[in-house]
């Protein structure tokens, strides 16, 4: 099977959508010898945060000289991002190869697997048939019922944060939905959490003493003397000193101060993690279209954010790294919260391009403009991905301000590449 191959049989199921459940992705491991038992994870989940916190301690372990695995979702630019050793992702033959596998024993099955089963299963044979030292394994969607939730208890459980996003399936509170993410939980792991409401963490501690593991809560407080910048950040932080991460916004303070902890837990669990391997770990860190800054003249940022917490952090992103005011470039799915995403970024929205990426649960871009507009907002629907960036810069380089592209990730690659064209017509 061919690398194009792999993709078109995987992307082939997604039909059948997300079906929460176990039984598939055991009866599927099972047929492929279980390969999920022969590695090591770190399984981390959260509603905001988790891939920052994926990529970030990812890199630490690499640079600590461990064989890193790291599976996430959903991909930005390319399929095989998802999967990577060492900051390499699966090339095309290896997924060719491993997918072949996979379907071989899929095919087999009375209850077909769903895509992210599949993806799962493909990255559990690919991380074992490369010998990796440890996996760093992003939930999918909640964690209990999550297909990587398939594991054997992991040697760290990570929940970064949790707000409300996915509440049909998940839960519409802060605490169902923890409840949902403790599932990662089980007996013999370590726990590490981020910042968490009250009412968020108190279903994960009763998980962590139900399973009698032991729970430690990142502390953010070690963290001083922050510089930041739409390019990164760096800080003080006990007992590292000076360190830096590529990864731009505020909020990543937070998710350096869960990847310190979160190493310093693996080094009581048999990992041998220096301090010079956080350095640089942290500094060789990234991750895509999470207030990714894209061109500098004008300063072009791109933000995936989606629900409520995320544009809460990227309004105070805008406010503190570019200077309280933005030309926005807006698409989002019509499946999420958009009259709140609306609401709370249009104070610092100067003008807004409304936009439909090419997904088709993509938001009607004039429904989303006269949203804009209710809010005070001027803004005009643009249709195409590429003309509401056009239309941004042309309107940045009059006001002197900033462009943000926001909405979802599904629409990173299509903004990329028209920002790479506007570039080189300047």
């Amino acid at each position: 099977m061919t690398r194009d191959e792999a993709i078109k049989y995987i992307h082939s199921v997604s039909w059948r959508g997300s079906r929460p459940g176990l039984e598939r992705i055991r009866e599927l491991s099972r047929a492929l010898g279980d390969p999920q038992k022969k590695l090591r994870f770190i399984h981390v989940a959260g509603t905001n945060g988790k891939g920052s916190v994926c990529s970030m301690l990812s890199s630490v372990l690499a640079s600590a000289g461990y064989r890193t695995g790291l599976f996430t979702s959903p991909f930005v630019s390319f399929f095989e991002e998802r999967i990577k050793i060492d900051g390499e992702p699966i090339p095309g033959d290896a997924l060719g190869r491993v997918t072949e596998r996979v379907k071989s024993a899929a095919e087999k099955m009375s209850d077909p697997p769903t895509e992210f089963e599949l993806l799962t299963a493909v990255g559990f044979e690919y991380f074992k048939e490369a010998g990796c030292d440890a996996v760093v394994l992003e939930t999918g969607l909640g964690g209990r019922l999550d297909s990587t939730n398939v594991i054997d208890p992991p040697i760290l459980a990570v929940i970064t944060g949790i707000g409300l996003d996915h509440t049909a399936l998940l839960g519409d509170t802060e605490e169902k939905i923890a409840a949902e993410k403790a599932g990662i939980i089980k007996a013999g792991s370590a726990v590490v959490v981020g910042p968490l409401s009250d009412e968020a963490f108190a279903p994960i501690l009763s998980r962590a003493r139900e399973t009698g593991c032991p729970l430690v809560r990142a502390d953010g407080g070690r963290i001083c003397s922050p510089r930041l910048s739409p390019f990164g950040s760096s800080f003080y932080a006990e007992p590292y000193g000076e360190l830096s991460v590529n990864l731009a916004g505020v909020h990543q303070l937070d998710n350096v101060s869960v990847v310190l902890t979160a190493a310093e837990v693996l080094n009581g669990r048999g990992f041998r993690i220096k301090n010079e391997d956080i350095e640089k770990g942290l500094a060789a860190a990234r991750w895509s279209a999470r207030f990714e800054p894209l061109l500098s003249d004008p300063l072009t940022v791109y933000d995936g954010a989606h629900n409520p917490d995320g544009i809460r952090a990227l309004t105070e992103n805008v406010k503190v790294l570019l200077g309280g005011r933005a030309i926005l470039v807006f698409g989002v799915m019509a499946d999420k919260d958009y009259r709140e995403m609306i609401g709370t970024v249009a104070p610092v929205a100067e003008r807004v391009f409304t936009v439909k990426p090419d997904n088709p649960r993509s938001l009607d871009p004039e429904k989303a403009a006269a949203l804009f507009r209710e809010n005070g907002v001027p803004a005009e629907e643009c249709g195409a991905v590429a003309e509401g960036v056009r239309k941004a810069f042309d309107a940045a380089r009059e006001k002197g301000l900033p462009v943000l592209i926001m909405g979802t990730l599904y629409m990173y690659a299509e903004a990329a590449s028209a920002v790479l064209r506007e570039r080189e017509t300047l």
